[in-house]
């Protein structure tokens, strides 16, 4: 789902995902002022699937800030991770005739019925984040986000490299994420695919923590008490193995040692825990999709085309980077990484550790 930097980009800053959160209360849609009748302002109605995540939490103020700056009034709708709630706003947008509806469906299914009204009422949809399984891709202009799949399988590959000397088994348990959602469905795809190179590694447990902390905590738990020896734990973002750290620690573990653990998002707080040892590997997922997606509300509003699929740019972080990305004690200041080839990674892609 994106154009990547290829050899020389293995170190970059992760994404500055802790901008400061001012979320709309849960289950309430913030309009952003004005009804968008009688102006000459492009009206946006956004479907947000939740707060259920410090990635969200920044995609969502990502969004809210770019519609400020691009001069787009913004109609929000949290859907607290239902997907009734998110047909029920996009019908409400219909209604409101808004100018382009977007949406990151809670879920991949169950979408054509709603997205063919607002195709009946000429109002173009553009996906965000997550993509929908339609086999009628008229239904909606254009999707914008990460290659999930391939976010499962660079953290397989890393795996695969890790215990290429391993003799006997190696017991993996997945937090997966929310039940039927495409990253879910895709970062379990691509990280068993990667790891089928190597027969020792074997999944012994996969359950849903539906991207929360608390989910995450709560089935690794439960897969230490089931699991006698658990070597590694893949999440599928950063959130879940942070509740996971909690549960690893309370059965007597030390994570990162004891447990190998990858995840994926880039965080602050997983960056943190990177840079800390208590994670050994992070696949980037950027939720910084707010500027990107104002462009392409613009561009589908005055009828231009636009790519069916517009990836982000996204990268990978070991335990090393993320301590060469923190910043030193005595100055404040983010370390600068360095790519394979001994060049520093663009300053567009470092953050301060102290953002949001």
């Amino acid at each position: 789902m994106r154009s990547r930097s290829t050899a020389r980009t293995v170190v970059a800053a992760f994404a500055g995902v802790l901008l400061a959160a001012s979320m709309a209360a849960c289950g309430n849609s913030d309009t952003g002022g004005g009804s968008g009748d009688g102006n000459d302002k492009i009206v946006l109605g956004f479907s947000q699937v939740g707060a259920e995540s410090g990635w969200r939490t920044a995609n969502t103020t990502s969004i809210k800030e770019a519609a400020t700056t691009a001069g787009i009034e913004l109609k929000f709708d949290d859907a607290q991770q239902k997907q009734e709630n998110q047909i029920k706003a996009i019908r409400n947008f219909i209604q409101q005739k808004v100018d382009v509806i977007a949406f990151s469906p809670v879920v991949e299914s169950g979408w054509d019925t709603v997205l063919k009204e607002a195709k009946d009422a000429k109002i173009p949809v553009i996906l965000t984040d997550r993509a929908v399984d339609s086999a009628d891709k008229s239904l909606y202009k254009t999707f914008l986000g990460s290659d999930f799949v391939k976010e499962g399988r660079l953290a397989g590959e890393w795996l695969v490299e890790q215990k290429k000397a391993a003799s006997g088994p190696v017991n993996i348990v997945e937090l997966q994420g929310t039940t039927g959602s495409a990253p879910a469905n895709d970062r379990k795809k691509g990280f068993a695919e990667a790891i089928a190179a190597n027969p020792n590694l074997k999944i012994v447990a996969s359950q849903s923590g539906d991207f929360t902390r608390a989910g995450g905590k709560q089935v690794m738990e439960q897969f230490l008490k089931a699991n006698p020896k658990i070597d590694v734990l893949f999440a599928h973002n950063d959130d879940m193995g942070l509740g996971a750290l909690e549960a690893i620690t309370a059965a007597g573990k030390t994570p990162g040692k004891d447990i190998t653990i990858i995840t994926v998002d880039a965080v602050k707080d997983g960056m943190q825990a990177l840079a800390d040892g208590k994670f050994n590997f992070i696949a980037e997922c950027s939720p910084l999709l707010g500027p990107q997606l104002m462009e392409l509300v613009k561009k589908v509003k005055a009828g231009e085309e636009v790519p069916a699929r517009i990836e982000t740019e996204e990268t990978t972080f070991t335990q090393e980077q993320a301590k060469a990305l923190r910043p030193t004690a005595s100055t404040g200041v983010t370390g600068v990484a360095v790519a394979a080839d001994g060049d520093p990674v663009p300053r567009r892609r470092r953050v301060r550790w102290d953002d949001g």
